[in-house]
């Protein structure tokens, strides 16, 4: 198996790996993810890897286009559950500019800019995520962004175009998920020196 394929099979079973354990913690209650981060990160991610493969990403997007598929499971399993349902006027603005990138895509004809949109859209999607984990820390899974960071890390290193298109969206996305990690340790070993 030629190398590159080999890093793009890598990030999917990290895809799968990522997510089994956080579609299982849903289904038994014990995480209760912010529906409309999922709805976002979903559109974006899977508009993202559309932007990839028109940039010649090749076997580098599929991983980005299956956790996009898997990400409105996701959503779809935090509406049912009824997750946090908590929808922020800044909530719909992000979605707004997520789907704005398909028009700016279409009239600057460089999947460039939708990436640079989506990207800032996918980061700033983290919003309500963060502050619901800032504050139950215990409700979300740092395996999932754990291994989604590394997930990102391995899909750059499967593309077959390196080119901003291609790169600024797993490079940004993997380093937002350390900078979560970062942060649920730190307020949940806040919270648990508080508690004793």
């Amino acid at each position: 198996m030629p190398y590159k394929e080999l890093l793009s099979a890598i990030a999917v079973a990290l895809t799968f790996l990522a997510f089994w354990p956080y579609i299982r913690s849903i289904h038994k209650g014990a995480t209760r993810p912010h529906v409309f981060s999922w709805v976002i990160w979903g559109a974006v991610t899977f508009i993202v890897a559309l932007a990839q493969l028109a940039d010649g990403a090749g076997v580098g997007a599929w991983p980005i286009a299956l956790s996009g598929l898997i990400t409105f499971y996701v959503a779809y399993l935090a509406y049912r559950r009824r997750g946090d349902m908590t929808i922020a006027r800044l909530d719909w603005i992000f979605l707004t500019l997520a789907l704005t990138s398909l028009p700016l895509w279409y009239l600057t004809q460089d999947p460039l800019w939708a990436v640079v949109v989506l990207t800032s859209v996918d980061l700033l999607g983290f919003g309500p995520t963060f502050r619901k984990a800032y504050h139950f820390p215990f409700e979300e899974q740092a395996s999932l962004f754990a291994l989604a960071a590394l997930r990102n890390f391995v899909v750059l290193g499967a593309l077959e175009n390196y080119t901003l298109t291609t790169m600024l969206f797993p490079a940004a996305v993997g380093g937002v998920c350390v900078i979560f990690i970062a942060m649920l340790a730190y307020r949940r070993r806040r919270l648990s020196l508080q508690s004793t």
